[in-house]
């Protein structure tokens, strides 16, 4: 009985041993989590926003390039790339004619002033007028190139295709549909 009796002490004496143990840990883990700052994803996604973005660039030949946004955020794996939000740009050709682009969204690569506008895409020129979904514009290749719904508008005609694409400088334009089989649509008011 005695001997029962002991090991009934010990056993127990172990498990509030082992209480205790797991209790301290549990208790130091607390600490350390309370002394670091708490990063929550919004505050770490909210960390590289900026506010009001506008940049301005003009290449060899004169023609200068002005991008305003709502607000930018720069892309953690290239940091030379900015996503933006309600996107405006205006290009001031030398030979004084101006276009004018407006977007819900964008993506500006500030090495090479490539953009991708998308969404909502509006470009505005003299009384010529393309909406689209996706705009990719570049001062490098001189070339805009407009995809997926698109509409172009003079006043006269319209126009409906897959893409368009115009090279900036000699103004040549290529109207095309993805399918070969797929129409041009066109409609010219009298």
């Amino acid at each position: 009985m005695k001997r029962s009796l002991v090991s009934k002490i010990l056993l127990t004496l172990f498990l509030l041993l082992l209480i205790f143990l797991i209790y301290s840990k549990i208790s130091k883990k607390n600490e350390i989590a309370e002394k670091e700052p708490i990063l929550n994803n919004e505050e770490n996604y909210n960390s590289n926003i900026i506010k009001d973005v506008n940049y301005l660039s003009k290449d060899e030949s004169g023609n200068e390039y002005i991008l305003d946004a709502a607000e930018g955020q720069i892309d953690l794996s290239n940091t030379k790339v900015i996503f933006l939000t309600s996107v405006r740009a205006n290009i001031n050709l030398n030979d004084s004619r101006n276009i004018s682009i407006s977007s819900d969204f964008g993506k500006y690569n500030i090495d090479n002033y490539d953009t991708i506008f998308s969404k909502n895409v509006l470009i505005n020129h003299m009384n010529h007028k393309i909406t689209g979904d996706y705009l990719d514009f570049s001062l490098k290749r001189n070339s805009m190139i407009i995809s997926k719904n698109v509409t172009y508008t003079n006043g006269k005609n319209t126009l409906k295709t897959d893409v368009i694409e115009i090279n900036i400088q000699t103004k040549d334009t290529k109207i095309f549909m993805y399918e070969d089989n797929d129409k041009v649509n066109i409609i010219t008011k009298n």
